[in-house]
């Protein structure tokens, strides 16, 4: 995991390095490229296309088109990527008026990557950055392992990004809207892009993510079905009007930390007995961030001097939770505030096929207050027929910490590409994914790099 600034900060770490590396040389004269000057992107206010010899982490690293960094922790260090896949790569941004990513010295926010393969299957995979990531932040949790498979690729930074997003916006709740939109906006650009490379529309486009990205991907396929034919969710964060959501959640945390809650507490709101030692890390990295910026995006009147107009400074500043928010209490709070989350809240009603992933050691977004309800909420709706949710055994919010507790996690990502082949199945071939069950954590074996999603290996059909 990198230390930013001394501390590790993971899914909401604000990093911004600047990508001076030379650029790759392009490939060969081999016609991979012809059209790639012709590909223009619907709507974006700049563009810059690149022909690639690799577009993968492995041939992008230290270039300017990817960025390791903000990917740091995301997946563990063992996890092995696919590599050697030509293509074109086009960077640029839609307009929008914030000024929060200064990725390529931009200084421009709705930035965007779409990945164009050489050898492509005719589908396209979209996504978003998680937490207040950018728009490489899964270049190697997902992008490499999807270019590989023939898919086109396209990723946005949701319109704002750092730990100061909430900044964004003229009401509550403006800057998380935003994020719905700008994936929507790049979903519809994205497949134009494809078209004029390829000669023709996706025949499929799935849409997939991790944590926010998550989010979106259930916020697409409840309110955008008509642009996707399924997608999978890794630990999406759950928003809803009423709760449960991030802020009824984690004022409890926000309590312990300064000594005024038990783990009692913790359990009494979702939070998973035997997650305890994951606990001490979430509490200098996640806990007092999270609260202090989602309140702030919702409800600035709680305590308008804490964040502020910033999160902070220095890492002591950004990681601080604001006293406040231990007594925090989001069902008593004015209906304004309510309304502010009903905006970007979910309801169950997908429209299409989805897969839900959750880690049931989840220390950020835990599962009992969140895939657990959201999977309720499908039923409800009468969608449980669209949906297959699967509990990791081991799994946490971010695959990095398995690199310090090997006995006792397992990284969800082998499972994500497991879900995205078993997707594919379900929506191309009609073979239906396993029924709803916790994936248990082999007691040997590669776990870093395979999961088998039934409890078999098989899938019903």
């Amino acid at each position: 995991m990198r230390p930013y600034r001394g501390v590790p900060l993971l899914a909401l770490a604000l990093t911004s390095v600047a990508l001076t590396a030379p650029a790759p040389s392009a490939a060969a004269a081999d016609g991979h490229c012809d059209r790639q000057e012709r590909v223009r992107v619907p709507g974006a206010a700049h563009q810059r296309s690149a022909c690639l010899a690799d577009l993968t982490t492995t041939g992008l690293a230290g270039t300017p088109y990817t960025d390791m960094a903000d990917q740091a922790g995301l997946t563990a260090a063992d996890t092995r990527s696919p590599s050697g896949v030509p293509g074109v790569q086009i960077d640029g941004y839609f307009p929008d008026s914030s000024r929060f990513n200064n990725t390529h010295g931009w200084k421009h926010d709705a930035q965007f990557v779409i990945r164009l393969p050489d050898r492509w299957n005719g589908g396209l995979v979209v996504t978003g950055a998680p937490g207040t990531r950018k728009q490489y932040a899964t270049d190697k949790a997902i992008s490499d392992q999807v270019l590989a498979r023939g898919y086109a690729y396209a990723a946005t930074d949701k319109g704002n990004s750092g730990v100061d997003f909430y900044r964004d916006g003229r009401r509550p709740g403006d800057a998380i809207a935003e994020w719905n939109m700008r994936t929507t906006q790049l979903t519809r650009a994205a497949r134009k892009a494809v078209a004029q490379r390829y000669g023709h529309a996706p025949s499929r486009t799935y849409i997939t993510g991790i944590s926010n990205g998550g989010y979106l991907t259930r916020w697409q396929l409840e309110n955008h079905p008509e642009l996707y034919d399924g997608g999978v969710d890794w630990e999406g964060a759950l928003w809803t009007a009423d709760g449960p959501n991030l802020l009824t959640s984690l004022p409890a945390t926000v309590a312990r930390m300064l000594g005024g809650a038990r783990d009692e507490d913790l359990h009494a709101v979702g939070f998973a007995p035997g997650s305890e030692f994951l606990w001490p890390y979430h509490e200098k990295a996640y806990w007092g961030l999270t609260q202090k910026i989602y309140r702030a995006e919702f409800d600035p009147s709680y305590d308008s001097a804490c964040p502020g107009p910033s999160a902070g400074s220095t890492t002591e500043e950004i990681l601080a939770p604001c006293a406040s928010d231990a007594a925090y209490d989001y069902a008593g709070r004015p209906a304004s505030v309510h309304r502010a989350v009903a905006r970007v809240s979910l309801s169950g009603r997908i429209g299409k096929p989805l897969i839900t992933l959750h880690g049931d050691l989840d220390a950020l977004l835990p599962k009992a207050a969140d895939s657990d309800v959201y999977a309720r909420m499908i039923e409800a709706r009468g969608r449980g027929g669209l949906h297959r949710y699967y509990t990791v055994q081991g799994g946490t919010h971010v695959d990095g910490l398995y690199d310090t507790y090997a006995d006792r996690l397992r990284p969800i990502l082998p499972c994500h590409r497991s879900a995205f082949d078993a997707l594919v199945a379900w929506v191309e071939r009609g073979v239906r994914p396993p029924a709803d069950h916790t994936i248990t954590r082999p007691a040997d074996g590669d776990v870093v790099n395979s999961c088998a999603l039934g409890g078999d290996g098989t899938s019903e059909r």
